[in-house]
């Protein structure tokens, strides 16, 4: 009978380049714990641990907080894959860059010889700007002034590959599962609501720089059109506003 290979914590800290400490203290917070221990109580790493620690050490390379690392893996989600889902967003926006060059140069040629641009040209021009078809920058920019918007997207591009997952991993895992503690009929003062309020409230700090006006900003555009902010144009307005105010609910049992 085959018997599957263990690593304690020392040898296991050695080999990856981490320390004990380290390697005790995600064991403490749940991020990585030993699937076996001695009669002793000593740590022992099975291989599927490790599976999870290269996952752990993958996406901490990306920029990932340890927060946002759980996240991600306790839904499930694949390094691999998000990897690869960051490269095809950041080839799309070469590609969309150089559609927006080669549209600048034709209307800086047109203009540089004194002719009227075509008003399709302008047209092009803005459409690969992004002046047409954001409704969700529409709408934020129904709360915030011009410098806020400037602060978020300055914020935004400071977070580097991390952005992505956040935005597109993270966030939307903590509203559904304050969703599901909504429908679930959960009160909006329990531990479990308060803690998923409270990291929002930091990812919102990450873009906002924590200007409390710009989170307000952001959090009324939500309420007032869930489906452009969201970029679902099935997402469905009543369900929202009742689960922001479940969350503001919970975010007043706190402070």
């Amino acid at each position: 009978m085959t018997t599957s290979a263990t690593w304690r914590v020392g040898r296991l800290a050695e080999a990856s380049g981490l320390t004990v400490r380290t390697l005790h203290h995600w064991d403490t917070i749940g991020l990585l714990t030993p699937s076996r221990r001695t009669a002793g109580g000593h740590r022992e790493y099975t291989e599927d641990d490790l599976v999870r620690l290269y996952q752990v050490l993958a996406l901490r390379s990306l920029g990932l907080g340890l927060d946002s690392i759980a996240v991600c893996l306790d839904a499930g989600v694949d390094p691999l894959r998000l990897v690869r889902d960051h490269l095809a967003g950041v080839e799309a926006s070469i590609k969309a860059l150089g559609v927006l060059r080669e549209r600048l140069v034709r209307l800086g040629e047109e203009l540089s010889a004194d002719e009227a641009p075509a008003a399709s040209a302008l047209l092009d021009a803005l459409r690969a700007i992004g002046g047409a078809g954001r409704e969700g920058e529409h709408t934020l920019r129904r709360h915030l002034d011009a410098d806020e918007m400037q602060v978020l997207r300055t914020r935004a591009a400071a977070l580097g590959p991390a952005m992505h997952y956040l935005l597109e991993v993270e966030w939307p895992e903590l509203y559904r599962r304050a969703e599901r503690l909504r429908t679930a009929g959960t009160p909006a003062t329990d531990r479990k609501v308060r803690l998923l309020v409270a990291r929002m409230d930091e990812l919102s700090a990450l873009f906002s720089g924590g200007d409390a006006g710009i989170s307000a900003g952001v959090r009324a555009a939500w309420h007032e059109d869930p489906a452009a902010m969201s970029g679902d144009p099935d997402a469905p307005a009543d369900d929202w506003r009742e689960l922001a105010e479940y969350l503001d609910r919970a975010r007043h049992s706190s402070s």
